[in-house]
């Protein structure tokens, strides 16, 4: 354990809880924040929490972060409660400090947060059913829907420029000409590869900017494992890990689902020949997507979904091989060359879905009229 029980005892006696700790463990499969699982003894039972300790090293503006998070789940328990669904159950619930506030700072500059366990759900890491990757697509795009009328410019940027496609072209091309480990020469087809499509990284932004896309609320990181699913019913609830919720483009979203999970190869799978979009799951995310977005996207939004897919792809695997020229310091690697072999598998991503072009985007359309 990260922290001695003394440690966490005195960070969680500086919240309002009922009761006494009866046991603080860690939780989770998360790789940036500490999370444990927190159970009181309450008077009638024990009612269980998540505990964590939010990594200031990569969000370095924690109460701007919290802010970002009270701000969406009041908005979105408001509109629960007007649709008669349970709001401690499809949203996070924060527990405020005894301060008042959304979160607590120890003494040692740590900043630290609880939030109610939702009880009665589960998340997956990978699909394991196509219903699953279904119900992450209904609930994403149902907090879509939910979120379509908050004003999405008043959200902090928690990571700025974190899907700014352009930005992330410069930095790339930054490294690649610093290049201080003498490692592009390695990479030599891959960097010619991410050239060639320079112009497709303004796409996204440049449209923007014309006000052609609306700006909205985003997730930005819609892994499955970001949703809670009811176990009694098998549908998607609850939208977890709201720490890079900030203001962007829905196709960042739309995409790194796609990036993620229709994927037929892991992310750092060596056997390129393992690595295609599968249609059959991209069209379940689609359907999905605009079910749950309920009528609230607009006909351009609709009609860019499968670019949104590929350029998503291409910047994952842009920012893998960046990592990868200038030393492997942000994305954790477990063998050599590991970062560049994550890029190989998203820009073979890209290809095949460049070469399935008109297919995908015969699917949206097929979609977008169901």
């Amino acid at each position: 354990m990260i922290d001695q029980k003394e440690t966490l005892l005195q960070v969680i006696g500086n919240f309002l809880l009922d009761g006494t700790v009866e046991d603080v463990y860690p939780y989770g499969s998360g790789h940036i924040n500490d999370t444990y699982r927190l159970v009181m003894r309450q008077s009638g039972g024990t009612r269980r929490y998540i505990l964590q300790r939010m990594n200031d090293s990569i969000f370095t503006n924690p109460v701007g972060l919290m802010e970002n998070i009270v701000n969406v789940t009041s908005f979105l328990r408001k509109k629960i409660i007007e649709k008669g669904g349970d709001p401690e159950r499809e949203t996070l619930n924060i527990v405020p400090a005894r301060d008042g506030k959304s979160y607590y700072k120890s003494q040692d500059g740590s900043y630290w947060r609880i939030y109610l366990f939702v009880e009665g759900t589960t998340s997956f890491d990978r699909v394991e059913k196509q219903d699953d990757f279904y119900q992450s697509a209904v609930s994403f795009g149902n907090f879509q829907r939910l979120l379509s009328d908050f004003p999405a410019q008043i959200l902090h940027e928690t990571i700025p420029n974190f899907h700014n496609t352009v930005d992330r072209y410069a930095k790339f091309q930054e490294a690649v000409k610093l290049d201080p480990l003498s490692r592009a020469q390695s990479a030599e087809p891959e960097i010619r590869f991410i050239e060639a499509r320079e112009a497709e990284t303004h796409i996204l932004c440049d449209k923007l900017a014309r006000g052609e896309l609306p700006l909205r609320v985003t997730h930005n990181d819609t892994k499955l494992n970001n949703i809670l699913i009811d176990n009694a019913t098998g549908k998607g609830i609850c939208v977890i890990d709201l720490d890079t919720v900030m203001p962007g483009l829905v196709l960042n979203d739309f995409g790194d689902s796609i990036r993620f999970g229709a994927s037929t190869a892991a992310e750092d799978e060596t056997d390129l020949s393992k690595v295609s979009c599968d249609l059959e799951l991209f069209e379940v995310y689609v359907r999905g997507f605009l079910a749950g977005c309920g009528g609230s996207l607009t006909e351009a939004e609709i009609s860019m979904l499968a670019t949104g897919a590929k350029l998503m792809t291409l910047e994952c695997g842009m920012r893998f091989l960046t990592d990868y020229l200038l030393g492997d310091s942000y994305f954790k690697i477990h063998r050599e060359n590991h970062n560049l072999d994550r890029c190989r598998t998203q820009l073979k991503l890209v290809a095949d879905m460049e070469e399935k072009w008109q297919e995908m985007e015969a699917i949206v359309a097929r979609c977008s009229k169901q």
